[in-house]
């Protein structure tokens, strides 16, 4: 396809989903790390667009981890996650770049589960209503596409899982096989695989990982319905 020689540039580009990105996949990208293209600075953006001129940028630069860290240091969330984006937004809208805004599924209510793209927003923590600011701004560019994801590393990373919280994870490998195919898709997708409990999607990656409940975390289920990217994969 075209756009494989098209420059690409990912935020975030010594990050744990980037570098993953790095190794799978024969687009043309570019991982600036936080001194070459700091999101916090219009002016960074700004120059180092026009050092690459990329036809792309992938928004996946956030603050997640710890998810509390989003209750203790609100300057902060605010700053990489709503202010960052959204200075991202303005530069993609001067330059005419295509953006792809990596968002979450936790901006759904969680109740009822098989959320589709189309239905109301109530995001569960403070992370995902710092990322949900991220999409208002992303909103406004029609130049965009909003992609609320669900994935993890490959294998599980953490010793306890979920075995009453339902959700539809996939592995940031699985990602990057879709990311060609929607680099020219403009509104918002849900992307993510399985609906399945946490624990059955992590004992599959990590036979050693230990039953947990979940409840007083999360809501039930903040799975996704993903019937629209399946029309493209």
């Amino acid at each position: 396809m075209k756009s494989i020689k098209k420059k690409i540039v990912i935020t975030g580009g010594q990050g744990r989903f980037a570098q993953t990105l790095k190794h799978y996949t024969k687009l043309n990208i570019y991982y600036p790390n936080k001194k070459e293209l700091n999101i916090l600075s219009y002016k960074s953006i700004e120059n180092y667009i026009k050092k690459i001129k990329p036809k792309y940028i992938l928004h996946a630069a956030a603050l997640s981890r710890p998810m509390n860290i989003h209750d203790k240091n609100i300057a902060l969330s605010i700053n990489l996650n709503i202010i960052g984006t959204a200075n991202i937004v303005k530069a993609c809208e001067k330059f005419k770049i295509k953006l792809i805004y990596f968002s979450t599924n936790y901006v759904y209510p969680g109740k009822k589960g098989n959320y589709r793209e189309t239905d109301p927003l109530l995001p569960i923590n403070s992370y995902a209503w710092s990322k949900l600011g991220g999409e208002c701004s992303v909103k406004l560019y029609k130049n965009s596409l909003i992609v609320r994801l669900c994935m993890c590393e490959k294998p599980f990373i953490h010793k306890y899982a979920f075995s009453d919280i339902k959700t539809n994870f996939m592995f940031h490998e699985d990602f990057v096989k879709i990311i060609p195919k929607i680099l020219n898709k403009k509104g918002i997708l849900n992307v993510g695989g399985k609906i399945q409990t946490i624990y059955d999607f992590a004992k599959k990656s990590n036979p050693m990982v230990k039953k947990k409940s979940g409840k007083k975390v999360f809501p039930p289920n903040p799975s996704m319905n993903i019937s629209k990217i399946k029309k493209f994969i």
